[in-house]
């Protein structure tokens, strides 16, 4: 089940845009569509078909990106000297404090277009690396560690070895919440006209674009959150039960 959660919107956002669109309506058995139309009187389940791929990319990339940059940031932080570790951190606390949309606008006005990956890199960046160095912080403290450090273990062999393996379900279940905060965050940047054109078949953008016909046509609202729910809860199952896998596997 968690698999097949995970591949429904994949493959919707995929496969669903190589589709031609008189496919689409030659099994709609209807004028006005399976899913009926949107605010614009377009097809919601073409909509649907098209508008995942680009959505999923982006957060999917963004979420990434965070993750290798925060981690790297997070560890170097805090395995070094007390002082460096201060440096490193403080310039983070002050985009912790700037509200992400307003930090997304200024970015998104400096930058050039295309840039809304990085945008959404940045503003994941300061907590990513804040948990990382804590989970790196509490796992460093542990005997083993203390341990492996007389044995002659090298930096290489115990951070990555032992400390980020150590906290990697906390991570992982971290990135299903990040992954959904990520699509929160484009869906609100394409509603602000940073990235994502207002009209664009796109599912965040159908769900804030059409929750004002929610009675008229609840599914034109339904559907794409639906697949946006399905991605972050199967990615969540799918990435909890590799790492069980991974705890059970014989080393």
């Amino acid at each position: 089940m968690r698999y097949l959660l995970l591949a429904v919107p994949l493959v919707v956002a995929f496969a669903g845009p190589l589709i031609p669109y008189e496919l689409v309506r030659a099994a709609s058995f209807a004028d006005v569509g399976l899913l009926g139309t949107d605010f614009a009187g377009r097809d919601v389940w073409h909509q649907v078909l098209v508008g995942g791929r680009t959505l999923v990319v982006t957060a999917l990339l963004a979420t990434a990106g965070a993750y290798l940059l925060g981690t790297l940031w997070g560890l170097a932080a805090a395995s070094a000297p007390r002082m460096l570790d201060e440096t490193m951190m403080r310039p983070l606390d002050v985009l912790m404090a700037v509200p992400s949309l307003l930090l997304l606008l200024v970015v998104a006005a400096l930058a050039a277009d295309g840039a809304l990956v990085w945008i959404v890199m940045l503003v994941h960046l300061p907590d990513i690396a804040r948990l990382v160095r804590a989970c790196a912080l509490e796992a460093g403290s542990r005997p083993a560690v203390e341990a492996m450090r007389l044995q002659g273990e090298g930096w290489w062999r115990i951070t990555v070895g032992f400390v980020a393996r150590s906290m990697a379900r906390v991570l992982a279940t971290d990135a299903g919440t990040r992954l959904t905060g990520s699509l929160y965050l484009i869906a609100a940047a394409s509603f602000l006209g940073v990235g994502v054109p207002p009209d664009a078949a796109d599912w965040a953008v159908m769900v804030d674009r059409n929750r004002g016909g929610l009675f008229l046509n609840p599914w034109a609202v339904l559907a794409p959150a639906l697949m946006i729910v399905m991605l972050a809860v199967g990615l969540n199952l799918t990435v909890d039960r590799v790492l069980k896998r991974a705890e059970h596997a014989p080393r």
